[in-house]
This record gives structure tokens, sequence and C-alpha cells, in this order.
């Protein structure tokens, strides 16, 4: 994915910054983007970035598709509730279409598989995009690439589809600095401390210190070191390193699908690996879980190899070598959810971080979520969740 190589003094002129902002934003990828435009609808926002270029990070490198269906039941919840937000999104801030519809496949290939799969359909039974089991011929039928006779259960997704990750975090961006907004890159967050009812915040390698109402600490697998700057506890974030490659297909006739059309995403039940048609590649994962420390994380070569093997296994397409591999960071708190809030003792700190491997496609309704916790404005009709559903006190 490009960078976008937005700085501090090519966005919206900010070469200083002046004190009196309402709310600054730590973190550039698209927990940040996303509840710095919100959150600019009403107050003054500077979004605060260390990478020289904003979204270098877990953003750039997700395999980037909205599964409806995915994860626990809050998170179905924001990812339903997101579904007609990036029509929105689209619509408001000159966006090309974010969502190029592509069918997701659940596939289990043994007994296990078999039981976990059927437990997760029937507790989404009714619920909207929820997967829907199919046998194995039909599993087969729209994945040809598939080993035949290999598949024990399988479900479908019919209203998944790839999300373009840069256009929706340029899009963001574009829409913060049209709300008056501001960015700032190659500016660390080296120390936050409490000032009055408000925050103090210096920031970048000229150590400018910028007050704040507000801080919102969005910075993914970082949030939990910004915190301890600032004298907050932490929310027990857990980085992990997930690895992507791009595997060479020998013979690319075989993804194909149905008259032609390309392959669903594909996902092992239990999820220990997922591939989708890239071109005339095809993208691939262990699905690995390594707890690391936060980092720019580099993909190993053993998980790299467990990826193709994983997936030559089930398909038999001649995988043996990868045009290029990287990794990202997801991060977790132990139940696996977002957390959304802020300590009742430290006020005005807000916590946005803790999205896991769903923080792209969660991102237009977890935004709108976010906004409406810090300014306590109600939360909005289509996302049917509790305040206090995501907030650190549960933790």
């Amino acid at each position: 994915m490009a960078r976008h190589g937005i700085s501090g003094a090519s966005v919206g002129g900010v070469t200083s910054i002046d004190s009196g902002i309402d709310t600054v934003v730590v973190g550039g990828g698209i927990a940040g983007a996303s509840i710095a435009y919100e959150l600019a609808a009403s107050r003054s926002v500077l979004l605060v970035e260390t990478e020289t270029a904003l979204a270098r990070h877990s953003t750039a490198r997700s395999a980037a598709t909205y599964v409806p269906g995915h994860g626990a039941a809050p998170l179905r919840a924001l990812v339903t509730a997101s579904g007609p937000r990036f029509a929105r999104i689209k619509a408001e801030l000159d966006a090309p279409p974010l969502l190029a519809p592509r069918a997701v496949l659940h596939v289990a290939f043994d007994a296990d598989g078999e039981a976990e799969l059927a437990a997760d359909v029937a507790e989404q039974a009714g619920e909207p995009g929820a997967p829907v089991a199919i046998d194995p011929a039909e599993a087969q039928r729209l994945c040809p690439a598939l080993r035949p006779g290999t598949v024990r259960a399988a479900a479908v997704v019919e209203g998944a589809a790839d999300l373009d990750a840069e256009a929706l975090h340029q899009a963001y961006i574009r829409g913060l600095l049209r709300r008056g907004g501001s960015v700032r890159t190659g500016a660390p967050v080296t120390g936050v401390r409490r000032s009055g009812s408000g925050w103090q915040v210096q920031v970048g390698l000229d150590e400018k210190v910028v007050g704040a109402a507000e801080v919102v600490d969005a910075a993914g697998a970082w949030a939990d070191a910004v915190a301890v700057r600032a004298g907050v506890p932490r929310i027990g974030l857990t980085p992990y390193r997930r690895t992507i490659a791009l595997a060479r297909v020998p013979d690319p006739s075989r993804l194909r699908g149905p008259d032609g059309t390309r392959l669903p995403m594909v996902i092992g039940v239990p999820e220990d690996f997922y591939f989708k048609q890239e071109g005339a590649g095809l993208l691939v994962s262990p699905a690995d879980e390594t707890p690391v420390h936060p980092h720019d994380v580099r993909p190993d070569e053993l998980d790299v190899a467990m990826a193709l093997e994983r997936v030559e296994e089930v398909t038999g397409l001649g995988l043996r070598s990868v045009h290029t591999a990287w990794a990202g960071l997801r991060s977790f708190v132990p139940d696996r959810l977002p957390v959304v809030g802020a300590w009742p003792e430290h006020p005005g700190f807000w916590f946005c971080a803790g999205q896991g491997g769903s923080g792209i496609e969660t991102s237009p309704a977890l935004a709108a979520f976010a906004a409406a916790v810090v300014t306590g404005d109600p939360i909005p009709a289509d996302i049917p969740l509790e305040r206090e559903a995501l907030a650190p006190t549960r933790l």
C-alpha cells in the first residue's frame, strides 16, 4: 500500500501548534483518523503521529476485508452498523468505492472444525449478514481451487467485501481537514500531564507543548505506552504479530471461480489459515498470533513457510514461493473487545484501542460510538451498544 506522505508542514500549514486545542488524538492509523474526523464536527482537533507518514503500521498491512459475522457479538454489531456507513463516507468525503463484494467461505476439514463451525452458525442465526451453512460440494463449486474431497463442512458470507483501507483512511483525513482539524506527523508524544482541568501534551522532536481539554489515545499497539506517559493505568494490551504473503501460483487459471468470477476468500476453521486471490497470485496467512512488544514488525520466514504449507495442503496449487511478505500488529485486551472510554480517576484521557483484527471493518461505527462517548452525546441509534460495553472499567 502506498504511503500517504502527509507531513506536518504540508497538512493544514501545521509547522507550529497553538495551545487551546480541544482534543489531541494520538495515532494516525485508521482508529485515530476516524475518531478525529468524527470529533472535528464539534471541536478543534489535532491529530499527531510518531511516524513521518500516516498509517504505516497495522492499517497499511491489513488484508482489509469486511466480513459480517466476524468476532464476538459486540464486534459483529459494529461490523453490521459500519456497512451502510461506508456508503455515506464515500458520498460525503468524495471517496472511491470503498467496498468490492467478495464472498467469504468458512471451511472445516476435520471433526473439530465441523463442530466449531456448526456452533458459530447456530450462534449467529438470524443476525444480519450471518454465515449460512452450505454443503461441501457447494463450497467446492464456489472455490474450485480447494482440493476435491477435503472439505468436511462449510458456510458462506455473501455480504462480505474487500475494503479499500487506503482510500478510507485518506477520506477520513480529508474530512478532518475540511472540518478545520490539523495533522502533525513525525511528532512522537514524549510526555502527557494533567494541567488543571485539561492536559499538556509534549509532541515532536522540538518537544512542543500543546494545551488541550482532552486526549484520545488511539495509538494502536502503543496505546498503553502513551497511557503510561500520561500517568494513566494501562488497559492491558498485548500486540500480536500477523503474517501475510503474496504467493506465486504456477497455474493462475486455477484461480477462477464459477463463470470466471474471482475466488471467494477462504478462512479455515478453526482459524489457522486464510487465503484470498490477488490478481494472478494468492494472499496467504497462517493466521498467526505471536505476542510481541510494539515495534515495526517484520515477517518471520517460518510463518511464511507455514502459510504456504497450510494453504497448499487444502488446495494443491503448487505453492512454493512468494513475491513478497509482510507482517502487522493486532492488539487485544484479554476479552478481545475494543476499549473505548476513560478510567474514572483520569477523566479526559480517552482510550480508543484494542480493535484487534477488526479495526478497519468496524471503523465507521466504532468512531461514531467513540465520539459519542467522548462528547457525552447519545450513542447513534444504528449502533446497538451501551457505552459501558466497551469501557475500560469492564477489564
